[in-house]
């Protein structure tokens, strides 16, 4: 790993503990919680009246081989609140804290570039339309809409000038977005499935391609192998693929040829949970990456994430 990287790894890390851990004290008083998915949010199972507080962690690397030879590492914490306003009614907030660093080749040599800070707010509400119920297991189907607001600074500045668009904590527009999501759950075994669609807008002369995207999570529990009175706590194995589809960028009204594209991730994980909390990780890792021009290439993402009720 490069020492920029590292720079930017364990002060960004400080920082997530500083913000997060104090919430984790918290845990003694919340109410039993189930499996969800790992890499996706809008199947969070919520009952009416509860709430949902999600802490996740993740971390990004991409680069290109273009002239600039950019390296970029992406730290995020989204802070996710769901309640259940009604018995079919679910209400989401999705808070995401950044911490951006770009290392590029200029005409003055290598140079870095960084922000931080808290970026675009997502908003959401999600209605159960079909749930059916059997002895041991449920099948939910419930349609989602939201907007992702722009609550991030979109004009910050270095030595260099404007920080690039994409490297900006927001995006400055409106962006609205809707969906589906499906879930099949018996004591053993769950499976998760969203499709969804959010419809990017203009700003700063700089529009971000629109992105479609299909997410698959399989949880199946390892241990216990059978239920019993007194069991504290489950593990569950947790394999999930996301399929993400953007268009390419607009600047200034002009397509930008390297942006865009579709990317299939694979990721595996593991969920310990217990009567209050859940404790969880998964990587994805890139299986297909068919970008545009010299578009940057993730290399992966790491999420680890805590989970409560209360």
């Amino acid at each position: 790993m490069k020492t920029g990287q590292q720079r930017t790894w364990l002060s960004f890390v400080q920082r997530v503990l500083r913000a997060v851990f104090p919430a984790l004290l918290l845990s003694g008083l919340t109410a039993p919680v189930l499996a969800a998915p790992i890499t996706f949010n809008t199947a969070l199972p919520v009952a009416r009246g509860e709430g949902i507080f999600r802490a996740q962690f993740k971390y990004l690397t991409a680069s290109d081989d273009g002239p600039g030879n950019r390296d970029l590492t992406v730290g995020m914490v989204p802070l996710v609140g769901v309640y259940g306003l009604t018995e079919k009614w679910a209400l989401f907030g999705i808070f995401p804290y950044l911490d951006k660093e770009l290392e590029v080749n200029t005409p003055s040599g290598r140079r870095t570039r960084d922000v931080s800070g808290l970026g675009d707010t997502t908003l959401l509400a999600r209605y159960t339309v079909f749930q059916q119920d059997r002895p041991g297991q449920t099948f939910r189907i419930a349609p989602f809409v939201g907007i992702e607001t722009p609550t991030g600074k979109d004009n910050e500045n270095d030595s260099l000038g404007r920080l690039p668009q994409p490297l900006q904590l927001g995006s400055g527009s409106w962006d609205p977005l809707l969906g589906v999501v499906t879930t099949w759950q018996t004591l053993e075994r769950q499976v998760d499935a969203a499709l969804s669609y959010k419809a990017n807008t203009e700003a700063n002369d700089f529009e971000f391609g629109d992105v479609a995207r299909f997410d698959l999570s399989y949880q199946h529990r390892l241990w216990p192998r059978k239920l019993g009175p007194g069991v504290p706590a489950f593990l569950y194995g947790v394999l999930e693929s996301n399929l993400i589809w953007q268009d390419q960028n607009e600047v200034g009204g002009q397509k930008d040829s390297d942006s865009g594209g579709t990317t299939l991730y694979l990721a595996p994980g593991i969920q310990w949970v217990t009567k209050r909390t859940v404790l969880e990780s998964a990587v994805q890792l890139p299986l297909i990456q068919d970008l545009k021009g010299n578009a940057l290439e993730n290399d992966f993402i790491w999420t680890l994430s805590f989970r409560l009720n209360f």
